[in-house]
């Protein structure tokens, strides 16, 4: 195992997450206890129980709640995330976002509220690890 830092959400993940494939469609709601990844389409509500991630090129049409977040791809609806909610520069999320703490990369975009729940401000960082899309985008 790395003794490399674990900055990123996506890099602490432990579990075996479950994983929605490019180019896959989901139609329904999901539940799960531990991480989802996302590289397909999702139209649906989500209650993820571990971290969530959506990929650059995934969407996301309904309203999620993670405990933890990293979304690079596209959302439509609210996300509420009980504690770290990160949004990469290739992000597009329309509705309420909700979480205890934020980080922003410049060029996310973000077309609806932001609150945070916790004592820190919204965290704004410029994009440093190559984004790859795994999903066409429609």
């Amino acid at each position: 195992m790395s003794d490399l830092p674990r900055r990123r959400l996506l890099d602490r993940i432990g579990s075996s997450p479950s994983l929605l494939a490019p180019n896959t469609r989901l139609t329904g709601d999901i539940e799960t206890a531990g991480a989802l990844l996302v590289n397909g389409e999702v139209h649906g509500n989500g209650r993820i129980g571990g971290e969530l991630a959506v990929a650059a090129g995934a969407h996301w049409e309904g309203d999620v709640r993670a405990q933890r977040a990293a979304v690079a791809g596209r959302i439509t609806g609210s996300l509420t995330v009980a504690d770290k909610l990160e949004i990469g520069a290739t992000a597009l999320i329309r509705g309420r976002v909700t979480a205890r703490k934020i980080a922003v990369a410049r060029g996310a975009k973000i077309e609806g509220d932001m609150v945070v729940t916790g004592s820190e401000p919204v965290h704004e960082f410029d994009e440093k690890r190559a984004v790859v899309p795994t999903a066409a985008a429609p």
